[in-house]
Protein backbone atom coordinates (compact mmCIF):
# COMPACT_ATOMS: atom_id res chain seq x y z
CA UNK A 1 0.00 0.00 0.00
CA UNK A 2 1.39 3.20 -1.00
CA UNK A 3 1.94 6.21 1.57
CA UNK A 4 0.32 9.15 0.24
CA UNK A 5 2.39 12.00 -1.65
CA UNK A 6 5.06 9.58 -2.35
CA UNK A 7 5.65 10.00 -5.72
CA UNK A 8 2.92 12.68 -6.48
CA UNK A 9 3.00 16.34 -7.41
CA UNK A 10 5.45 17.42 -4.47
CA UNK A 11 8.05 14.51 -4.32
CA UNK A 12 10.26 16.88 -6.75
CA UNK A 13 9.35 19.89 -4.33
CA UNK A 14 10.62 18.27 -1.53
CA UNK A 15 13.51 16.70 -2.83
CA UNK A 16 14.99 20.48 -4.89
CA UNK A 17 14.20 21.78 -0.91
CA UNK A 18 16.91 19.57 0.06
CA UNK A 19 19.06 20.12 -2.07
CA UNK A 20 18.75 23.52 -1.82
CA UNK A 21 19.17 23.58 2.26
CA UNK A 22 22.43 20.99 1.69
CA UNK A 23 24.46 23.42 -0.59
CA UNK A 24 23.43 26.49 1.72
CA UNK A 25 25.11 24.64 4.53
CA UNK A 26 27.99 23.51 1.84
CA UNK A 27 28.73 27.26 1.15
CA UNK A 28 28.57 28.45 4.85
CA UNK A 29 30.84 25.81 5.51
CA UNK A 30 33.37 27.34 2.44
CA UNK A 31 32.58 30.69 3.89
CA UNK A 32 33.61 29.39 7.45
CA UNK A 33 37.05 27.41 6.20
CA UNK A 34 38.10 30.63 3.71
CA UNK A 35 38.00 33.08 6.75
CA UNK A 36 39.98 30.57 9.18
CA UNK A 37 42.23 30.42 6.28
CA UNK A 38 42.21 33.84 5.78
CA UNK A 39 42.37 33.91 1.93
CA UNK A 40 40.28 36.44 -0.46
CA UNK A 41 36.52 35.48 -0.99
CA UNK A 42 36.53 37.24 -4.47
CA UNK A 43 33.49 35.08 -5.62
CA UNK A 44 31.86 34.75 -2.96
CA UNK A 45 31.57 38.59 -1.95
CA UNK A 46 30.26 39.50 -5.29
CA UNK A 47 33.93 40.61 -6.97
CA UNK A 48 34.63 43.06 -3.76
CA UNK A 49 38.40 41.06 -2.17
CA UNK A 50 38.20 40.12 1.65
CA UNK A 51 41.16 39.73 3.39
CA UNK A 52 42.84 40.17 7.10
CA UNK A 53 44.56 43.65 7.74
CA UNK A 54 48.12 41.80 7.77
CA UNK A 55 47.36 40.43 4.38
CA UNK A 56 46.59 43.49 2.70
CA UNK A 57 49.53 45.33 5.18
CA UNK A 58 51.94 42.94 3.10
CA UNK A 59 50.56 43.18 0.05
CA UNK A 60 51.09 47.10 0.14
CA UNK A 61 54.67 46.83 1.62
CA UNK A 62 55.59 44.45 -1.33
CA UNK A 63 53.99 47.21 -3.33
CA UNK A 64 56.60 49.84 -2.09
CA UNK A 65 59.70 47.78 -2.06
CA UNK A 66 58.85 46.72 -5.70
CA UNK A 67 57.40 49.91 -7.72
CA UNK A 68 57.99 52.84 -5.21
CA UNK A 69 62.31 52.93 -5.04
CA UNK A 70 63.32 53.35 -8.32
CA UNK A 71 66.23 55.45 -7.54
CA UNK A 72 66.77 53.66 -4.11
CA UNK A 73 67.44 50.27 -6.20
CA UNK A 74 69.01 52.16 -8.85
CA UNK A 75 72.01 53.38 -6.34
CA UNK A 76 71.98 49.52 -4.95
CA UNK A 77 73.03 48.35 -8.48
CA UNK A 78 75.33 51.55 -9.09
CA UNK A 79 77.39 50.18 -5.97
CA UNK A 80 77.91 46.43 -7.30
CA UNK A 81 76.21 44.89 -5.56
CA UNK A 82 75.28 41.14 -5.75
CA UNK A 83 72.25 39.71 -6.46
CA UNK A 84 72.62 38.10 -3.02
CA UNK A 85 72.57 41.02 -1.51
CA UNK A 86 69.83 42.35 -3.43
CA UNK A 87 67.05 39.85 -2.37
CA UNK A 88 68.51 40.35 1.27
CA UNK A 89 67.76 44.17 1.14
CA UNK A 90 64.34 43.78 -0.63
CA UNK A 91 63.03 41.09 2.35
CA UNK A 92 64.76 43.82 5.28
CA UNK A 93 62.64 46.65 3.84
CA UNK A 94 59.83 44.62 2.84
CA UNK A 95 59.97 43.04 6.60
CA UNK A 96 61.13 46.38 8.31
CA UNK A 97 58.30 48.83 6.74
CA UNK A 98 55.68 45.98 7.98
CA UNK A 99 56.85 45.66 11.45
CA UNK A 100 57.02 49.60 11.66
CA UNK A 101 53.48 49.46 10.19
CA UNK A 102 51.68 47.16 12.22
CA UNK A 103 50.67 49.35 14.74
CA UNK A 104 49.43 51.83 12.99
CA UNK A 105 47.49 50.06 9.74
CA UNK A 106 45.01 48.35 12.37
CA UNK A 107 41.44 47.24 12.41
CA UNK A 108 39.46 50.18 10.59
CA UNK A 109 42.27 52.34 10.13
CA UNK A 110 43.91 49.68 7.80
CA UNK A 111 42.30 50.71 4.87
CA UNK A 112 42.44 54.92 5.36
CA UNK A 113 46.06 54.60 6.46
CA UNK A 114 47.29 52.15 3.65
CA UNK A 115 45.84 54.56 1.65
CA UNK A 116 46.97 57.83 2.55
CA UNK A 117 50.55 56.64 2.65
CA UNK A 118 50.50 55.02 -1.44
CA UNK A 119 49.52 58.71 -2.01
CA UNK A 120 52.04 60.15 0.16
CA UNK A 121 55.13 57.51 -0.99
CA UNK A 122 53.99 58.51 -4.68
CA UNK A 123 54.42 61.95 -4.47
CA UNK A 124 57.85 61.44 -2.11
CA UNK A 125 59.30 58.88 -5.39
CA UNK A 126 57.98 61.50 -7.64
CA UNK A 127 60.35 64.22 -6.16
CA UNK A 128 63.33 61.30 -5.88
CA UNK A 129 63.39 60.27 -9.72
CA UNK A 130 63.07 63.67 -10.86
CA UNK A 131 64.62 65.98 -8.02
CA UNK A 132 67.30 63.42 -6.77
CA UNK A 133 65.85 64.49 -3.78
CA UNK A 134 66.49 63.03 -0.12
CA UNK A 135 64.39 63.09 2.48
CA UNK A 136 66.54 63.58 5.37
CA UNK A 137 65.36 65.95 8.72
CA UNK A 138 66.35 69.00 7.41
CA UNK A 139 64.68 68.41 3.62
CA UNK A 140 61.60 67.68 5.50
CA UNK A 141 61.77 70.56 8.20
CA UNK A 142 62.56 72.42 4.82
CA UNK A 143 59.01 70.54 3.40
CA UNK A 144 57.11 71.77 6.74
CA UNK A 145 58.15 75.59 6.76
CA UNK A 146 57.45 75.86 2.92
CA UNK A 147 55.10 78.40 2.18
CA UNK A 148 52.11 78.01 -0.21
CA UNK A 149 53.56 80.28 -2.86
CA UNK A 150 57.06 77.39 -3.20
CA UNK A 151 54.72 74.84 -2.93
CA UNK A 152 52.39 75.73 -6.06
CA UNK A 153 55.78 76.33 -8.08
CA UNK A 154 56.68 72.46 -7.29
CA UNK A 155 53.09 71.42 -8.40
CA UNK A 156 52.77 69.94 -12.25
CA UNK A 157 51.03 68.12 -14.78
CA UNK A 158 52.86 65.38 -14.30
CA UNK A 159 53.30 65.47 -10.46
CA UNK A 160 49.59 64.57 -10.42
CA UNK A 161 49.31 61.91 -13.41
CA UNK A 162 51.88 60.19 -11.63
CA UNK A 163 50.72 60.67 -7.90
CA UNK A 164 47.00 59.61 -9.69
CA UNK A 165 48.48 56.41 -11.17
CA UNK A 166 50.95 55.04 -8.97
CA UNK A 167 49.59 56.49 -5.63
CA UNK A 168 45.52 57.32 -6.42
CA UNK A 169 44.52 53.49 -8.29
CA UNK A 170 46.48 51.55 -5.81
CA UNK A 171 44.67 53.55 -3.00
CA UNK A 172 41.53 53.21 -4.44
CA UNK A 173 42.05 49.05 -4.79
CA UNK A 174 43.06 49.36 -1.04
CA UNK A 175 40.14 51.22 0.15
CA UNK A 176 37.46 48.89 -2.06
CA UNK A 177 39.08 45.51 -0.30
CA UNK A 178 36.97 44.33 2.73
CA UNK A 179 39.17 44.31 5.65
CA UNK A 180 38.17 40.96 8.46
CA UNK A 181 38.35 42.57 11.76
CA UNK A 182 38.10 39.44 14.40
CA UNK A 183 37.85 40.30 18.25
CA UNK A 184 39.94 42.58 19.75
CA UNK A 185 41.60 40.30 21.74
CA UNK A 186 42.60 37.76 19.04
CA UNK A 187 43.33 40.87 16.72
CA UNK A 188 45.72 41.74 18.66
CA UNK A 189 47.08 38.30 19.62
CA UNK A 190 47.39 38.14 15.71
CA UNK A 191 48.86 41.68 15.11
CA UNK A 192 51.67 40.95 17.68
CA UNK A 193 52.95 37.88 16.40
CA UNK A 194 52.82 39.30 12.82
CA UNK A 195 54.69 42.25 13.64
CA UNK A 196 57.36 39.83 16.12
CA UNK A 197 57.34 38.01 12.64
CA UNK A 198 57.96 40.70 10.57
CA UNK A 199 60.90 41.73 12.59
CA UNK A 200 62.32 38.43 13.18
CA UNK A 201 62.32 38.03 9.41
CA UNK A 202 64.14 41.22 9.08
CA UNK A 203 66.44 40.45 11.42
CA UNK A 204 67.49 37.16 9.89
CA UNK A 205 67.44 38.35 6.32
CA UNK A 206 69.94 40.91 7.46
CA UNK A 207 72.36 38.28 9.69
CA UNK A 208 72.38 36.45 6.26
CA UNK A 209 73.87 39.60 4.10
CA UNK A 210 75.44 41.24 6.77
CA UNK A 211 78.21 41.82 5.48
CA UNK A 212 77.34 43.36 1.93
CA UNK A 213 74.50 45.41 3.49
CA UNK A 214 76.08 47.15 6.27
CA UNK A 215 79.25 47.69 3.83
CA UNK A 216 76.99 49.36 1.46
CA UNK A 217 75.52 51.40 3.90
CA UNK A 218 78.90 52.43 5.38
CA UNK A 219 80.01 53.52 1.60
CA UNK A 220 76.82 55.11 1.00
CA UNK A 221 75.30 57.44 3.92
CA UNK A 222 72.25 58.75 2.44
CA UNK A 223 71.19 54.98 1.10
CA UNK A 224 68.84 55.08 3.78
CA UNK A 225 67.45 58.31 2.83
CA UNK A 226 66.10 56.95 -0.34
CA UNK A 227 63.87 53.82 1.19
CA UNK A 228 60.20 55.34 0.76
CA UNK A 229 58.33 55.44 2.29
CA UNK A 230 60.35 54.97 5.07
CA UNK A 231 63.01 57.63 5.05
CA UNK A 232 59.74 60.07 4.68
CA UNK A 233 57.80 58.61 7.98
CA UNK A 234 61.23 58.59 9.79
CA UNK A 235 62.42 62.08 9.01
CA UNK A 236 58.90 63.38 9.70
CA UNK A 237 58.72 62.02 13.17
CA UNK A 238 62.19 63.40 13.82
CA UNK A 239 61.65 66.73 12.09
CA UNK A 240 58.21 67.25 14.59
CA UNK A 241 60.11 66.00 17.71
CA UNK A 242 62.96 68.40 17.19
CA UNK A 243 60.34 71.14 16.58
CA UNK A 244 60.81 74.22 18.44
CA UNK A 245 57.93 77.15 18.49
CA UNK A 246 60.49 79.63 19.78
CA UNK A 247 62.11 79.87 23.34
CA UNK A 248 60.15 79.63 26.52
CA UNK A 249 61.53 82.43 28.08
CA UNK A 250 63.95 84.96 27.16
CA UNK A 251 66.80 83.92 24.25
CA UNK A 252 70.58 83.49 25.71
CA UNK A 253 72.15 87.03 25.44
CA UNK A 254 75.41 87.35 23.08
CA UNK A 255 78.29 89.70 23.47
CA UNK A 256 76.73 91.39 26.62
CA UNK A 257 79.10 93.76 26.98
CA UNK A 258 79.13 94.83 23.16
CA UNK A 259 78.72 98.92 22.51
CA UNK A 260 79.49 101.37 19.54
CA UNK A 261 82.97 103.08 19.79
CA UNK A 262 81.67 105.66 17.83
CA UNK A 263 84.57 108.21 17.42
CA UNK A 264 87.08 106.27 18.59
CA UNK A 265 88.99 106.85 15.68
CA UNK A 266 88.06 110.69 14.98
CA UNK A 267 84.26 111.48 14.08
CA UNK A 268 82.40 110.03 11.11
CA UNK A 269 79.21 110.12 9.85
CA UNK A 270 76.09 108.17 10.33
CA UNK A 271 76.93 104.56 8.04
CA UNK A 272 74.66 102.39 6.29
CA UNK A 273 75.14 98.97 5.44
CA UNK A 274 72.70 97.08 2.89
CA UNK A 275 72.94 93.08 3.51
CA UNK A 276 71.77 90.96 0.63
CA UNK A 277 71.16 87.59 1.39
CA UNK A 278 70.95 86.43 -2.09
CA UNK A 279 68.52 83.07 -3.09
CA UNK A 280 70.04 79.79 -4.45
CA UNK A 281 72.74 81.46 -6.57
CA UNK A 282 76.15 79.52 -7.15
CA UNK A 283 79.69 80.78 -7.39
CA UNK A 284 80.18 78.97 -10.79
CA UNK A 285 77.55 80.53 -12.48
CA UNK A 286 78.35 84.35 -11.04
CA UNK A 287 80.18 86.31 -13.60
CA UNK A 288 82.53 88.00 -11.40
CA UNK A 289 83.75 84.43 -10.69
CA UNK A 290 85.02 84.03 -13.73
CA UNK A 291 82.14 81.79 -15.24
CA UNK A 292 81.98 82.13 -19.31
CA UNK A 293 79.11 83.84 -19.23
CA UNK A 294 79.18 87.30 -18.14
CA UNK A 295 75.87 87.30 -15.46
CA UNK A 296 76.78 90.11 -13.90
CA UNK A 297 78.08 92.82 -16.34
CA UNK A 298 76.27 96.05 -13.95
CA UNK A 299 78.46 94.95 -10.91
CA UNK A 300 81.69 94.15 -13.78
CA UNK A 301 80.77 98.38 -13.91
CA UNK A 302 80.94 99.48 -10.91
CA UNK A 303 83.50 99.48 -7.93
CA UNK A 304 83.37 96.18 -6.35
CA UNK A 305 85.59 93.76 -4.38
CA UNK A 306 85.01 89.91 -5.11
CA UNK A 307 85.41 87.21 -3.38
CA UNK A 308 85.34 84.15 -5.66
CA UNK A 309 86.21 81.39 -2.73
CA UNK A 310 82.89 81.31 -0.12
CA UNK A 311 81.49 78.45 1.85
CA UNK A 312 77.70 78.67 2.79
CA UNK A 313 76.48 77.03 5.94
CA UNK A 314 73.84 74.91 4.87
CA UNK A 315 72.31 73.51 1.47
CA UNK A 316 68.89 75.56 2.29
CA UNK A 317 67.42 78.49 3.31
CA UNK A 318 66.04 76.71 6.51
CA UNK A 319 69.80 75.73 7.70
CA UNK A 320 72.08 78.49 6.57
CA UNK A 321 69.61 81.94 7.14
CA UNK A 322 69.98 81.05 11.15
CA UNK A 323 73.55 79.79 11.05
CA UNK A 324 75.11 82.97 9.23
CA UNK A 325 73.37 85.40 11.81
CA UNK A 326 74.67 83.29 14.80
CA UNK A 327 77.86 84.02 16.67
CA UNK A 328 78.00 79.81 16.75
CA UNK A 329 78.72 79.80 12.67
CA UNK A 330 78.77 76.37 10.69
CA UNK A 331 81.81 75.22 13.17
CA UNK A 332 79.75 74.84 16.04
CA UNK A 333 76.51 74.54 14.66
CA UNK A 334 73.58 73.42 16.65
CA UNK A 335 70.22 74.48 15.44
CA UNK A 336 68.43 74.20 18.93
CA UNK A 337 71.00 76.49 19.99
CA UNK A 338 70.68 78.88 17.31
CA UNK A 339 67.51 79.29 18.07
CA UNK A 340 67.98 79.89 21.63
CA UNK A 341 70.64 83.10 21.27
CA UNK A 342 70.41 86.15 19.89
CA UNK A 343 71.89 87.17 16.63
CA UNK A 344 73.75 89.51 14.80
CA UNK A 345 70.61 91.81 14.40
CA UNK A 346 70.03 91.49 18.19
CA UNK A 347 73.56 92.23 19.01
CA UNK A 348 73.45 95.23 16.53
CA UNK A 349 70.00 96.79 17.60
CA UNK A 350 71.32 96.83 21.11
CA UNK A 351 73.95 98.87 20.54
CA UNK A 352 71.74 101.46 18.88
CA UNK A 353 72.36 100.53 15.09
CA UNK A 354 68.65 100.96 13.43
CA UNK A 355 67.89 97.19 11.70
CA UNK A 356 65.50 96.12 9.05
CA UNK A 357 64.53 93.16 7.51
CA UNK A 358 62.73 93.60 4.14
CA UNK A 359 62.15 90.43 2.65
CA UNK A 360 60.41 89.40 -0.77
CA UNK A 361 61.03 85.48 -0.01
CA UNK A 362 59.49 83.17 2.56
CA UNK A 363 60.05 84.66 5.80
CA UNK A 364 63.26 85.08 8.01
CA UNK A 365 63.49 81.75 9.61
CA UNK A 366 63.37 83.21 12.71
CA UNK A 367 66.37 85.17 12.78
CA UNK A 368 64.37 88.87 12.44
CA UNK A 369 61.79 87.82 14.76
CA UNK A 370 62.68 90.31 17.38
CA UNK A 371 63.23 92.99 15.32
CA UNK A 372 60.70 92.52 12.94
CA UNK A 373 60.29 92.18 9.11
CA UNK A 374 58.38 93.97 6.38
CA UNK A 375 57.35 91.90 3.75
CA UNK A 376 56.76 93.08 -0.09
CA UNK A 377 53.36 93.32 -0.88
CA UNK A 378 52.42 93.55 -4.75
CA UNK A 379 50.38 96.80 -3.59
CA UNK A 380 53.67 98.20 -2.75
CA UNK A 381 54.53 98.21 -7.03
CA UNK A 382 51.94 96.41 -8.92
CA UNK A 383 53.64 96.70 -12.15
CA UNK A 384 56.58 94.53 -10.40
CA UNK A 385 54.14 91.60 -9.62
CA UNK A 386 52.06 89.17 -11.27
CA UNK A 387 49.71 87.05 -8.46
CA UNK A 388 51.38 86.72 -5.29
CA UNK A 389 55.11 86.80 -6.21
CA UNK A 390 56.81 90.21 -7.22
CA UNK A 391 60.51 91.00 -9.11
CA UNK A 392 63.46 91.85 -6.65
CA UNK A 393 62.97 95.33 -7.52
CA UNK A 394 60.66 95.54 -5.71
CA UNK A 395 62.89 95.45 -2.76
CA UNK A 396 64.39 98.80 -3.11
CA UNK A 397 60.75 100.38 -3.36
CA UNK A 398 60.91 103.38 -0.54
CA UNK A 399 64.37 101.90 0.47
CA UNK A 400 65.87 105.41 -0.07
CA UNK A 401 63.57 107.19 2.08
CA UNK A 402 63.76 104.34 4.79
CA UNK A 403 67.24 105.27 5.01
CA UNK A 404 66.78 108.98 4.57
CA UNK A 405 64.63 108.89 7.68
CA UNK A 406 67.77 107.60 9.77
CA UNK A 407 69.91 109.59 11.73
CA UNK A 408 72.27 107.10 13.31
CA UNK A 409 73.84 104.07 11.74
CA UNK A 410 71.26 101.60 9.60
CA UNK A 411 71.62 97.74 8.60
CA UNK A 412 68.62 96.84 6.36
CA UNK A 413 68.74 92.98 5.28
CA UNK A 414 67.18 92.54 1.87
CA UNK A 415 65.89 89.08 1.34
CA UNK A 416 65.26 88.74 -2.47
CA UNK A 417 63.55 85.45 -4.09
CA UNK A 418 66.34 85.45 -6.34
CA UNK A 419 66.82 82.22 -8.49
CA UNK A 420 64.75 80.08 -5.78
CA UNK A 421 64.03 76.82 -8.39
CA UNK A 422 62.10 75.04 -10.33
CA UNK A 423 61.05 77.85 -11.83
CA UNK A 424 64.09 80.13 -12.69
CA UNK A 425 62.15 81.83 -15.59
CA UNK A 426 59.70 83.96 -13.67
CA UNK A 427 62.65 85.49 -11.67
CA UNK A 428 63.33 88.22 -14.49
CA UNK A 429 61.39 90.35 -16.73
CA UNK A 430 61.12 89.12 -20.36
CA UNK A 431 63.95 91.91 -21.19
CA UNK A 432 66.52 90.02 -19.18
CA UNK A 433 65.93 86.63 -21.34
CA UNK A 434 69.44 87.03 -22.98
CA UNK A 435 70.01 83.11 -23.20
CA UNK A 436 67.72 80.87 -25.04
CA UNK A 437 65.91 78.69 -25.37
CA UNK A 438 65.00 78.38 -21.52
CA UNK A 439 62.70 76.25 -19.58
CA UNK A 440 59.71 77.27 -18.66
CA UNK A 441 58.28 73.95 -16.85
CA UNK A 442 58.63 73.72 -12.93
CA UNK A 443 59.29 70.01 -13.84
CA UNK A 444 63.29 69.50 -15.10
CA UNK A 445 62.14 66.39 -16.87
CA UNK A 446 60.07 68.31 -19.69
CA UNK A 447 63.46 69.99 -20.32
CA UNK A 448 66.68 69.89 -21.18
CA UNK A 449 69.36 71.05 -19.22
CA UNK A 450 70.89 73.66 -21.55
CA UNK A 451 66.79 75.11 -20.95
CA UNK A 452 67.38 74.76 -17.36
CA UNK A 453 71.11 76.70 -17.37
CA UNK A 454 69.68 79.23 -19.68
CA UNK A 455 66.28 80.22 -17.62
CA UNK A 456 69.17 80.25 -14.12
CA UNK A 457 71.31 82.46 -15.58
CA UNK A 458 69.05 84.97 -16.70
CA UNK A 459 67.76 84.99 -12.84
CA UNK A 460 71.43 86.14 -12.11
CA UNK A 461 71.42 88.52 -14.84
CA UNK A 462 68.46 90.29 -13.43
CA UNK A 463 70.07 89.99 -9.52
CA UNK A 464 72.96 91.84 -11.20
CA UNK A 465 70.76 94.82 -12.25
CA UNK A 466 69.09 95.10 -9.25
CA UNK A 467 72.44 94.89 -7.02
CA UNK A 468 73.34 97.73 -9.63
CA UNK A 469 70.30 99.72 -9.17
CA UNK A 470 70.96 99.56 -5.31
CA UNK A 471 74.65 100.37 -5.43
CA UNK A 472 73.63 103.90 -7.27
CA UNK A 473 70.87 104.68 -5.04
CA UNK A 474 73.46 104.05 -2.08
CA UNK A 475 76.48 106.35 -3.67
CA UNK A 476 73.79 109.01 -3.80
CA UNK A 477 73.43 109.01 -0.05
CA UNK A 478 74.07 112.01 1.71
CA UNK A 479 73.40 111.94 5.28
CA UNK A 480 75.05 108.07 5.42
CA UNK A 481 78.52 106.26 4.38
CA UNK A 482 77.25 103.57 2.71
CA UNK A 483 78.59 99.87 1.98
CA UNK A 484 76.41 97.03 0.32
CA UNK A 485 77.25 93.14 0.98
CA UNK A 486 75.94 90.34 -1.30
CA UNK A 487 76.24 86.79 -0.10
CA UNK A 488 74.00 83.52 -0.95
CA UNK A 489 72.30 81.73 1.65
CA UNK A 490 73.35 78.36 -0.08
CA UNK A 491 73.76 77.21 -4.33
CA UNK A 492 72.03 74.71 -6.40
CA UNK A 493 72.08 71.90 -8.40
CA UNK A 494 71.24 71.92 -12.24
CA UNK A 495 71.01 68.35 -13.62
CA UNK A 496 74.77 67.24 -11.74
CA UNK A 497 74.98 63.99 -10.26
CA UNK A 498 71.11 63.82 -11.33
CA UNK A 499 70.67 66.63 -8.50
CA UNK A 500 68.18 69.37 -8.67
CA UNK A 501 67.02 72.19 -6.60
CA UNK A 502 69.07 72.04 -3.09
CA UNK A 503 68.83 70.48 0.38
CA UNK A 504 71.24 67.92 -0.58
CA UNK A 505 72.41 66.42 3.25
CA UNK A 506 75.67 67.99 4.35
CA UNK A 507 77.51 65.37 4.80
CA UNK A 508 77.61 64.66 0.60
CA UNK A 509 76.30 67.81 -0.66
CA UNK A 510 78.09 68.56 -3.67
CA UNK A 511 80.25 71.77 -4.31
CA UNK A 512 77.65 73.30 -6.59
CA UNK A 513 75.04 73.73 -3.63
CA UNK A 514 77.82 74.99 -0.81
CA UNK A 515 80.02 77.36 -2.83
CA UNK A 516 78.14 80.82 -3.30
CA UNK A 517 79.20 83.85 -4.28
CA UNK A 518 80.01 87.16 -2.13
CA UNK A 519 80.28 90.55 -3.05
CA UNK A 520 80.85 94.19 -1.35
CA UNK A 521 80.61 97.68 -2.65
CA UNK A 522 81.90 100.15 -0.33
CA UNK A 523 81.42 104.26 -0.91
CA UNK A 524 84.68 106.28 -0.91
CA UNK A 525 83.64 108.05 2.11
CA UNK A 526 83.36 104.41 3.99
CA UNK A 527 86.51 103.61 2.99
CA UNK A 528 87.85 106.81 4.06
CA UNK A 529 86.59 107.03 7.63
CA UNK A 530 86.99 103.50 8.49
CA UNK A 531 90.51 103.71 7.47
CA UNK A 532 89.88 100.48 4.96
CA UNK A 533 92.51 100.07 2.35
CA UNK A 534 90.95 98.76 -1.01
CA UNK A 535 94.07 97.75 -2.63
CA UNK A 536 94.64 95.29 -0.11
CA UNK A 537 91.03 94.43 0.19
CA UNK A 538 91.92 93.32 -3.57
CA UNK A 539 94.58 90.86 -2.45
CA UNK A 540 92.72 89.08 0.60
CA UNK A 541 89.60 88.71 -1.44
CA UNK A 542 90.88 85.29 -3.09
CA UNK A 543 91.33 83.93 0.16
CA UNK A 544 88.82 81.55 1.70
CA UNK A 545 85.57 82.35 3.36
CA UNK A 546 82.49 81.00 4.55
CA UNK A 547 78.85 82.55 6.23
CA UNK A 548 80.78 82.36 9.41
CA UNK A 549 82.87 85.51 8.89
CA UNK A 550 79.50 87.28 8.65
CA UNK A 551 78.45 87.79 11.93
CA UNK A 552 81.98 89.81 12.67
CA UNK A 553 82.92 92.03 9.61
CA UNK A 554 79.59 93.19 10.58
CA UNK A 555 80.38 94.30 13.41
CA UNK A 556 83.38 95.41 13.15
CA UNK A 557 81.87 97.64 9.70
CA UNK A 558 79.81 99.78 12.97
CA UNK A 559 82.87 99.87 15.13
CA UNK A 560 80.77 97.70 17.72
CA UNK A 561 83.32 96.22 20.50
CA UNK A 562 82.66 93.35 22.39
CA UNK A 563 84.55 90.91 24.02
CA UNK A 564 82.74 88.36 21.82
CA UNK A 565 84.19 90.19 18.33
CA UNK A 566 86.75 88.15 16.60
CA UNK A 567 89.06 90.34 14.72
CA UNK A 568 90.21 87.41 12.59
CA UNK A 569 86.90 86.50 11.00
CA UNK A 570 86.03 90.46 10.36
CA UNK A 571 87.02 90.22 6.67
CA UNK A 572 87.93 94.10 7.20
CA UNK A 573 89.96 94.05 9.96
CA UNK A 574 93.27 93.45 8.22
CA UNK A 575 93.08 95.86 5.71
CA UNK A 576 92.14 98.90 8.58
CA UNK A 577 94.63 101.24 9.15
CA UNK A 578 93.97 103.84 11.84
CA UNK A 579 90.85 102.53 13.11
CA UNK A 580 92.04 99.15 13.57
CA UNK A 581 94.68 100.36 16.20
CA UNK A 582 91.81 102.43 17.81
CA UNK A 583 89.43 99.30 17.80
CA UNK A 584 92.50 97.10 19.60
Amino acid sequence: MAVAGVGGPCAGSGHRQLRHDGEAATMSTVRDSLRRLQVPDLAIRGWRPGMSGEALLALVCAYFVLACNGTFWQAVAQAGTSPRVRIVLAVAVFALHACVLAPFAWRAATRPVLAALLVLTACANWYASRYAVLFDVDMLRNILHTDMAESRELLSPGLLVHVAVAGGLPAALVLWTRVRIPSLRQDLRRRALFAIAMLALALVALAIGSQGVFSLMRNDHALRHRITPGNVLVSTVRALSQEERGPAGPRETVAADARRIVGAAGPRRPRVLVLVVGETVRADHWGLNGYARQTTPELARRDVVNFPDVTACGTSTEVSLPCMFSILGREHYDRVAIRHQENLLDVLARTGVAVAWRDNQSGCKGVCDAIGMQAMQPAQAPALCTGNRCLDAILLAGLRERIEAADDDVLIVLHPLGNHGPNYFERYPAAFEHYRPTCRHGDPGRCSRQQIVNAYDNAIGYTDAVLGELIDLLGAQHGHDAAMLYVSDHGESLGEYGLFLHGAPLAIAPRQQLQVPMTLWLSPAVTGSAGIDRDCLERIAGDAYSHDNLFDTVLGFFDVQTRDYRPGRDILHPCRRASAAARA
